[in-house]
């Protein structure tokens, strides 16, 4: 029986089955994940990333990825100038750019296409992860990685579409790429949001923001 990758509990049951690959449930965080077995290689899995035209140019991006900037510019609007890192940034940083235009300095990070240990060695008032946490192979070193960057009482956004039901599940454009390992519910955020204490709200679709608490 597969353990969970996220909280390592050994309860896991099958959710879902397809032609090509299993997903299973854990009972305790209840994110949904693909067994290792069925995981592409690293080169397989960069040559989808590849595929990806992620053009900072492309005003149809930029409105995808606004649905993220917009409500994290809303939090930190009060103090411009902050440090931010887009964790997973891809071939195309975008995010990062938009965050720029507003006055706040951005680092980037990704395994394949920015691959710069220093930024964790730094610490940052906001960071971004859009489409990045349902391809995490280790996923609770780095939800570990990412609260640990973020300083006290700083934002963590995500972009990721969410779990609902096994119904849904099953006919889900998501599930296609094989790439996406990890599925997430609200029920799996909360768990998060106790487990590295912050404070969580579902603040548009497919927007998750954390807050780290102060104390």
């Amino acid at each position: 029986m597969a353990t969970c990758p996220l909280c390592n509990c050994r309860e896991t049951v099958l959710f879902f089955q397809d032609k090509k690959r299993r997903y299973r449930q854990c009972q305790q965080c209840r994110l949904v994940f693909v067994p290792s077995r069925y995981w592409l290689p690293a080169d397989q899995e960069k040559a989808v990333y590849d595929l990806h035209e992620n053009d900072p140019g492309d005003q149809g991006y930029r409105h995808f990825l606004s649905r993220l900037s917009s409500q994290l510019l809303a939090k930190l609007k009060a103090e411009p100038g902050q440090r931010g890192l887009d964790f997973g940034c891809g071939p195309g940083p975008t995010l990062s750019k938009m965050m720029e235009e507003h006055g706040h300095q951005m680092d980037l990070y990704d395994p394949f296409f920015a691959d710069d240990p220093a930024v964790f060695t730094r610490r940052y008032d906001f960071i971004t992860a859009t489409e990045v946490v349902e391809h995490l192979r280790d996923p609770y070193r780095q939800w570990t990685r990412l609260f640990v960057l973020l300083k006290k009482g700083g934002w963590l956004g995500i972009m990721t579409k969410l779990v609902t039901d096994k119904q849904a599940f099953a006919s889900w454009h998501y599930i296609r790429d094989l790439t996406h390992i990890c599925f997430y519910s609200q029920p799996t955020f909360s768990y998060l949001a106790a487990c590295f204490d912050a404070e969580l709200s579902f603040a548009a679709d497919d927007v998750i923001l954390f807050q780290k608490r102060q104390e």
